[in-house]
């Protein structure tokens, strides 16, 4: 088997981060560390995929297959350095044949561009990703000889004065034909200030072996990791600026950019406007045309072209809303089809629903979908009329051109072009509320005395 295999490294605990969640599973933009690191190996279209995990991991592995569903997973019971890391994933892709490419899942900004320059530099021998440091402290030092060809990584702790001065630092990310790999892994001992087995060391031990080491660099925000949350917010922050400009180069106008916030997935057409404060979960499409307005918050839904949403509206998953419909201000739309140009302005909630086209949902009305135990779908037709503060107990269906009046409670199916009312009748009392306030003000007068 030839061509490209990836291994990604992710069993550490993630001590810093204080937190039950495997630190590779905590999220960034909507995708976790790991996935974010995944998709941009995706496009190489790995032959095969190891996630090397820790015991008691199966969140990872899940996601993980997420991204591959072929992924095989190695467990790493004790953490003995990332030498010792790749060492247990050998089992797994022993017999393949081609480029290993070494990943980790806590870099989550690493691009396709860097991986696939990386893969290509390596032939038979191997390359490693190395960066310019601003500041070098903790980074692995990379050692070159006079043309260029990395000889050796040295670790910080175990670095000379003289090599602590090299600001070209090592990214971890290797690519390596994988005869060599299998070959010098066994080679790497751990006579070094950790007592670790470092992958680094394939590097000096390449050199001796008379086999070449090249060097891709990449910039050195690309490989930034996580090791606590304050890390993490930063990597949020660079992701949502790089998101940002992206949909704004892409013809989308953003108001008040600063303020919105986009999953990794989310797709934006032309001419779209989203006013301030505005969050993306994942799962998002907006077509051409749309305008978004503020404090909405979107995830799994489709926005047809030339819709209005919001303001502070939420639209959860499922939520399919078709081209010019209005989904307005304190509205939330869940697992429903809402047909082109219909209208909910105010105050409702659409779950399990289809709402067919030029619709109008008054004020106040609830599709009542869940009867304790399961769900239940509202059909309503196109060109239906629903007055405000509606309750349709579902399942119900609505045909098309029926009108409902303000309050009712629709318990049985309403027919097309019919009305539907249901209210008690309306009891006026002529002149009971002058009689009432003399009441009370004689007995609040009476108890001053």
């Amino acid at each position: 088997m030839t061509g490209v295999a990836i291994i990604v490294l992710a069993a550490g605990k993630g001590t810093r981060m204080k937190s039950a969640l495997p630190k590779v599973m905590h999220r960034a933009a909507g995708r976790s560390l790991l996935a974010h690191v995944l998709h941009a190996a995706a496009p190489l279209s790995p032959a095969e995929a190891v996630v090397v995990v820790g015991p008691e991991m199966e969140t990872v592995a899940a996601e993980a297959r997420s991204v591959f569903p072929q992924a095989r997973l190695a467990v790493q019971a004790d953490r003995l350095g990332t030498g010792h890391a790749v060492s247990m994933a050998r089992a797994e892709i022993e017999a393949f044949r081609g480029t290993v490419l070494v990943l980790y899942g806590d870099v989550p900004l690493i691009s396709t561009g860097s991986l696939s320059r990386l893969v290509a530099l390596a032939g038979d021998g191997m390359a490693v990703l190395g960066f310019e440091a601003q500041d070098p402290h903790g980074y692995g030092r990379l050692i070159q000889d006079s043309e260029g060809h990395v000889i050796a990584i040295r670790e910080e702790l175990d670095a000379s004065p003289a090599e602590r001065l090299i600001r070209l630092c090592n990214s971890g990310i290797i690519a390596i034909a994988s005869d060599l790999l299998w070959q010098l892994l066994p080679q790497i001992g751990n006579a070094n200030a950790k007592g670790e087995y470092y992958l680094t060391d394939l590097v000096e031990l390449a050199a001796n072996a008379g086999a070449h080491c090249r060097l891709a660099h990449c910039p050195e925000a690309e490989v930034a990791g996580v090791n606590d949350r304050v890390q993490l917010a930063a990597i949020e922050a660079g992701l949502q600026q790089a998101y940002r400009r992206r949909h704004m180069l892409n013809g989308a106008t953003l108001t008040a950019p600063e303020s919105v916030f986009f999953a990794a997935d989310t797709v934006i057409g032309q001419d779209v406007t989203i006013e301030p404060h505005v969050v993306f979960g994942p799962g998002v499409t907006v077509e051409d045309g749309v305008e978004i307005l503020s404090f909405s918050h979107l995830e799994g839904a489709v926005i047809g072209q030339g819709a209005r949403i919001g303001p502070y509206a939420r639209l959860r998953p499922g939520a399919d809303i078709g081209a010019e419909a209005h989904i307005g201000n304190f509205v939330e739309v869940k697992k429903s089809v809402i047909g082109k140009g219909a209208k909910a302005n105010h105050l409702t909630y659409i779950g399990d629903a289809r709402v067919g086209a030029k619709t109008n949902i008054g004020a106040g009305t609830i599709t009542c979908n869940y009867d304790g135990y399961e769900k239940h779908v509202t059909d309503i037709g196109a060109n239906v009329f629903v007055g405000s503060n509606t309750a349709l107990v579902a399942p119900v269906k609505v045909g098309d051109g029926a009108s409902i009046a303000a309050g009712t409670v629709v318990t049985r199916n309403v027919p097309a072009d019919a009305l539907a009312i249901a209210r008690a009748e309306l009891d006026l009392r002529e002149g009971w509320a002058a009689r009432y306030r003399e009441i009370k003000a004689a007995k609040k007068a009476a108890r001053r005395k």
